[in-house]
């Protein structure tokens, strides 16, 4: 799956610099990302026109009922791509969509319905970096970033696979 990339040669380095992170890094530079900023990113992605409200909630109850191993798995295999059911319905969604799935995501870990981060986690200092020039920038730059990341997740849905 090719990411929809927009010409902001800022957004490109940001999102290569996220993909040079290994995936759990990923994982948890996302969800910080989401704990600090997702006030202000959720409400732009469940307005936007191209997102699916049920269907980002569909996949999210898919992985409530999975263990806290398996969910961990299934979050490294969309980062991954790996071709999974799971992957397929994510690949499937629009970017904004994709970003009200992975807020859910976040929102579950603190609930504690979705495997949390270790209360002492912290980020390495490349993410601590990444997420300061991510801070930086405005508004609608910070969307365009987060909507190239999710973007070539999951999996490309394939004729005469389940989705």
């Amino acid at each position: 799956m090719e990411a929809t990339q927009t010409n902001d040669p800022k957004v490109r380095e940001l999102v290569q610099a996220f993909n040079a992170l290994d995936v759990d890094e990923q994982l948890a530079l996302f969800y910080f990302i989401y704990k600090e900023m997702g006030d202000s990113i959720t409400p732009a992605a469940p307005g936007a026109s191209t997102v699916s409200p049920a269907i980002a909630d569909g996949l999210f109850n898919q992985v409530k009922e999975l263990s806290h191993e398996e969910q961990l798995q299934l979050q490294r295999d969309l980062i991954n791509k790996a071709d999974t059911v799971h992957s397929r319905e994510y690949g499937s969604m629009s970017d904004t969509t994709k970003l009200l799935f992975w807020y859910r995501l976040a929102q579950g870990m603190d609930a504690a319905t979705i495997i949390p981060m270790p209360g002492n986690y912290e980020l390495s200092a490349q993410s601590q970096e990444l997420m300061d020039k991510i801070k930086e920038l405005d508004f609608g730059v910070q969307m365009s970033l987060f909507r190239d990341y999710v973007s070539p997740m999951g999996a490309d849905a394939k004729p005469g696979a389940e989705i």
